[in-house]
């Protein structure tokens, strides 16, 4: 599954539609920092805010955090670069916290969202903003399709479609795979949808 850019425009605003008020800015930044950065869920909810850098410009992952951790494999720690949308809303929403928690985003009832946290939060912004997704076959889903996965697709089909310039090795570069053989096997009909 996979979203489109104005689909996912339609998430982050239906987080205004959803939710206690003092949660939607967290909820739109988590939509937004997941279809920016292609995060794992799983990373997303391990993130700390002492790992956003430069003015919140880049987001800093340790290898700790990431997939396949800790074995021979673990991959080295990275730093993406994000878009000055996703900057602009982790600043205001930083400065706008209900709750002081090393945790980037604490949830109501602890200091760290949990993984389930994060996938009942998207199922409800794409209940509330009546998105279908795509499917890798050109068809189309439901919004109960959507997880928090299907906006890691979504930056592959954004990479590859609605900007210039990018291969599958910048995809591969961005979701952080293994080996382009992963992206590829993935991705490489994306193009068709």
């Amino acid at each position: 599954m996979l979203l489109r850019p104005d689909q996912v425009d339609d998430l982050r605003t239906a987080c205004y539609q959803t939710r206690a008020e003092y949660l939607q800015q967290r909820n739109e930044a988590i939509i937004a920092l997941l279809y920016d950065t292609g995060l794992r869920v799983g990373e997303l909810v391990a993130l700390d805010v002492d790992y956003l850098r430069d003015s919140t410009t880049k987001l800093y992952l340790p290898s700790h955090i990431q997939k396949d951790y800790p074995s021979e494999n673990t991959p080295p720690p990275k730093t993406l670069g994000l878009a000055s949308d996703t900057t602009r809303l982790l600043r205001s929403y930083l400065t706008n916290r209900w709750k002081d928690s090393s945790a980037l985003f604490p949830s109501r009832s602890s200091d760290r969202i949990s993984t389930q946290g994060v996938r009942d939060l998207v199922h409800k912004v794409v209940e509330a903003a009546e998105v279908r997704p795509f499917k890798i076959d050109g068809s189309r889903g439901d919004a109960s399709d959507v997880t928090p996965h299907a906006l890691r697709h979504s930056v592959a089909w954004r990479m590859m479609n609605a900007e210039e310039g990018n291969i599958l090795y910048d995809v591969r570069n961005r979701l952080r795979h293994r080996s382009i053989q992963t992206t590829e096997r993935i991705y490489d009909h994306i193009n068709e949808v």
